[in-house]
């Protein structure tokens, strides 16, 4: 399967062509769909007629970058012009976008080809969705960013744009064997996307590399008019930071309530590339969490569900017909919060963000597991526990596959860095990646 880095590669020489690769990926979609069901809906003619201008415009000596000709899913809570963004409503089904939410936007004048809207769990919630994780069917793809996780590991196309307010790139990533990046809060515009919660939603990228994340985020991050809450930072040049010497990073791995609520295998996992991070030249230090850490999930609980009533409120009240058990219970949660304890919460995660950087004193960034186990059953997306503590801090975090459990399910690890320190928690990733050499092996077609 086509990795962004190795396609860009090859277009650019003329060894490939947009129209060629874009035929591959149908030719997956094709093959996998039917059991997968990672797609709302593939615009092909669009899709290829994209693809032909884009071999146009190469084969004339204009390129725009590593994303030219390159197609990729856009999960259905993000805004494209004159497709419909339904959130997974019904009654939103047909309500056809005015214009690109702005990393749509961005996407598109990087050049790359919108193969088509990938499944969402019903407004990025926790309601399980009809796409089945691609290595067992029985088994959950994650939420909210599901079908774009399993559309990626499969290759239907290179990337995705994926969100996530607690888990939700994280980790449908991890249980479909693929990489994620869920960027500090503020670094991509939310314009043009469904809220869940505010001032916990974060866009970002899932795809097969960690080079292939650092492209994708250099792409779609900066300020945005449009996003008040957007940051105005300048964006580094991930990807050729990437190509600069690596330093081996020093690892920082946290005990206590990951080590307590992780599954056997997990902790195997764990145990097993902590050894093999520290004989390729890691250091590896154990990092206490501040005590206030273990309030997080309950906190997180609240403010999520106090800013989802407050967009989904009066709309629920309307159509409660088109709200499934999980998101009606979380919107009605945050209808019923009082005032106080939202604003407790709030403070809290004030509080604890600066208490954070204690953990990075002796460490350039953390070392956690990405899930609490391999994907469960269907009947759920999965337990978010190891990575709505991020959400909530609004730190950034990429995950990378890095071992297999007992059931021949991918297991993977998360890395944590301080706000705005994406570049350094990319370097630490690819030095990770390197390491470990788990790659993202293709899924069985059953």
């Amino acid at each position: 399967m086509w990795s962004i880095t190795a396609a860009a590669a090859a277009i650019a020489v003329g060894r490939l062509s947009p129209v060629e690769l874009l035929d591959d990926c149908l030719q997956r979609i094709d093959r996998y769909e039917p059991r997968v069901k990672a797609w709302v809906s593939v615009d092909r003619e669009g899709a290829r007629a994209a693809a032909e201008q884009a071999g146009r415009e190469i084969s004339s000596g204009v390129r725009r970058g590593p994303l030219h000709g390159i197609p990729l899913g856009i999960k259905d809570i993000f805004d494209v012009f004159d497709w419909p963004t339904a959130a997974g409503s019904q009654l939103w089904a047909h309500s056809i976008a005015r214009q690109d939410a702005t990393v749509v936007r961005r996407l598109r004048e990087a050049g790359a080809i919108l193969l088509g809207k990938s499944v969402t769990t019903q407004y990025a919630s926790f309601d399980p969705p009809p796409t089945t994780n691609p290595w067992n069917s029985s088994r959950t793809p994650g939420g909210s960013s599901s079908g774009s996780a399993a559309a990626v590991a499969t290759g239907m196309c290179l990337a995705a744009l994926g969100s996530q307010t607690g888990g939700s790139i994280t980790r449908p990533a991890s249980y479909c064997g693929v990489m994620g990046c869920k960027p500090t809060h503020g670094r991509v515009s939310c314009a043009g996307v469904v809220p869940l919660a505010c001032s916990m939603d974060h866009p970002g990228p899932i795809a097969r590399t960690v080079r292939d994340l650092a492209i994708l985020l250099e792409a779609i991050a900066g300020a945005d008019p449009l996003d008040p809450t957007c940051s105005t930072r300048s964006v580094p040049a991930y990807a050729t930071l990437l190509g600069q010497q690596q330093e081996v990073p020093r690892l920082g791995r946290v005990r206590g309530f990951f080590d307590d609520v992780a599954e056997p295998s997990v902790r195997e996992m764990m145990d097993h590339v902590a050894h093999e991070f520290r004989r390729a030249g890691a250091t590896v230090q154990d990092v206490a969490l501040p005590a206030s850490f273990r309030e997080v999930s309950e906190r997180h609980r609240t403010v999520m569900a106090v800013e989802a009533a407050s967009f989904h409120g009066v709309r629920l009240r309307r159509h409660p017909e088109d709200y499934q058990p999980n998101i009606r219970r979380l919107v009605e949660e945050g209808l019923a919060c009082p005032a106080p304890d939202y604003a407790r919460c709030k403070e809290h995660q004030r509080r604890l963000r600066a208490e954070m950087r204690t953990c990075f004193e002796s460490a350039d960034v953390l070392l956690t597991p990405a899930t609490t186990g391999p994907a469960p059953d269907a009947a759920t997306t999965g337990d978010p526990a190891f990575n709505s503590p991020w959400s909530y801090l609004g730190f950034p975090t990429v995950s990378l596959p890095a071992a297999w459990s007992p059931e021949r399910l991918p297991l993977a690890i998360q890395l944590v860095g301080q706000p705005w320190m994406e570049a350094l928690v990319f370097s630490a990733a690819a030095w990770c990646e390197d390491v470990l050499s788990f790659g993202t092996p293709e899924p069985p077609n059953v």
